[in-house]
């Protein structure tokens, strides 16, 4: 039985570097954007087992994020939608000590849609978008 050769740190390192340089470039370094890409690629990274390292998916996701920096056609619009859905999420975390706990469970709630339309989007495109 062959076995599949292991994944360094070095390219998950570059493969980290090469994603959110595409994805600063996609969003335009828009400031309150750039830190939600920043933060959301980190946690992606580092949540993920090495053993999730997908070379394909990787190059896939550069060229989506590519075609949004380039043009501001349907990959752009995603990429700014998905950004702006990560913060008002992040910010739905910090903000959760003055909500009743019926809303705020209800806001958690009305994500789940999000999430399985952004894991339809992997699917069908190949894309690594978590």
């Amino acid at each position: 039985m062959a076995t599949l050769p292991s994944t360094s740190q070095t390219q998950i390192l570059h493969a980290y570097r090469r994603l959110l340089k595409a994805s600063l470039r996609a969003i335009q370094y828009a400031k309150p954007a750039r830190y939600t890409a920043l933060q959301h690629l980190r946690d992606a990274f580092r949540l993920s087992p090495a053993s999730a390292y997908d070379e394909i998916s990787i190059t896939r996701t550069l060229e989506f994020l590519d075609h949004a920096a380039k043009t501001r056609g349907l990959e752009h619009r995603i990429v700014k939608n998905l950004v702006r859905v990560w913060g008002e999420r992040r910010a739905l975390v910090y903000s959760s000590g003055n909500v009743r706990r019926e809303v705020l469970a209800l806001r958690r709630e009305a994500y789940d849609d999000f999430d399985r339309t952004v894991a339809n989007l992997n699917e069908s495109l190949g894309l690594c978008i978590k």
